[in-house]
């Protein structure tokens, strides 16, 4: 479940650690756009949560991450660039 208000829009409190992930201090551990980003990323938010989301669920925000960090899915980036 999304962590949402009534009105379905992101919480302020969510909004700032997406931020952090994507291009504040997190951001920097994952270093985002050299390959293996998304793995770092991975291992990163596992450490942060101490076991409290699934594998599944902490690949998702992975993804979603990569998304906000750099404009596309993970994997896709020589596509974006357009080097397919």
């Amino acid at each position: 479940m999304a962590d949402t208000n009534p009105t379905g829009e992101a919480r302020p409190g969510t909004q700032r650690l997406m931020e952090y992930w994507a291009h504040g201090a997190g951001a920097k551990v994952i270093n985002w756009g050299v390959a293996g980003d998304f793995d770092r990323c991975v291992i990163a938010i596992t450490k942060a949560v101490d076991g409290k989301l699934s594998e599944r669920a902490i690949k998702g925000l992975c993804s979603n991450l990569h998304v906000r960090a750099l404009g596309v899915r993970p994997g896709q980036e020589r596509d974006a660039k357009g080097n397919g």
